[in-house]
């Protein structure tokens, strides 16, 4: 099992009111599925998000991500799992405007201490795999929305995580690079990756094997889907 949650509670201290963004919520993914995790404003999935991705720790509950509980390791801990196990996608693209598409891919590496070779080798096979290597030296000004975001992915993949964690991808998009994009997701849950998607759009979902939808802090309903059958991306 690639993700066990059980019980996972998160509260907020407003004022003299508690706020439970999160209600004892269970959720487990195997590897190699594709979920999207959805709900209307509120709900509690970015606060679900958040946590999946160890990027905040739940206030009651356990987290287990490849065999490891996460929810009582140290800020240190948890940045290294994050750049290990966790790529992220976001719905701002959140590349460098100055540094290239190579770059910014690249940039996970540098920080993981790879070696140069080995950092470019895995920085092209990254670019390679959305379509974006021949827009490899150019800066995000200089690329469509689609582009960015392919980029990003790009980024998302290069150290090989466990998960690939995208939060509205699409919402900076039109409706067909936005189409492109999930392509790009279909194809990588094909090749063997774990996807989770967090969208509050339909459209979006219908490309997942799962649904995982929640409500008022709680999981509301959990469901298989044929999903994933996009067609092949195109190449801008």
């Amino acid at each position: 099992m690639l993700i066990q949650m059980r019980g996972i509670t998160k509260t907020y201290q407003m004022g003299s009111y508690v706020v439970h963004a999160l209600d004892s919520a269970d959720l487990d993914v195997e590897r190699n599925e594709y979920v999207a995790l959805m709900g209307p404003s509120g709900s509690g999935k970015t606060t679900f998000m958040n946590i999946i991705g160890c990027l905040d720790t739940p206030t009651a509950g356990t987290y287990q991500l490849n065999d490891q509980d996460v929810t009582r390791l140290t800020d240190d801990t948890l940045a290294r799992i994050r750049n290990k196990e966790i790529g992220f996608v976001f719905q701002t693209f959140n590349l460098l405007p100055r540094a290239t598409a190579f770059e910014n891919v690249e940039l996970p590496l540098i920080y993981a201490g790879v070696d140069g070779k080995t950092r470019k080798e895995r920085t092209w096979r990254a670019l390679e795999t959305v379509g974006l290597a021949d827009r490899a030296t150019h800066r995000p000004s200089e690329l469509s929305g689609g582009q960015r975001q392919r980029a990003a992915i790009a980024r998302a993949l290069v150290n090989e995580p466990s998960i690939i964690l995208a939060d509205e991808p699409t919402g900076n998009l039109d409706s067909r690079s936005g189409e492109d994009i999930m392509s790009v997701f279909a194809m990588l849950n094909q090749q063997g990756n774990t996807v989770i998607v967090v969208t509050h759009d339909e459209n979006i979902a219908s490309h997942a094997r799962r649904r995982v939808s929640l409500r008022d802090g709680k999981i509301e309903s959990d469901t298989r889907t044929a999903g994933g059958g996009a067609p092949p991306f195109r190449e801008e």
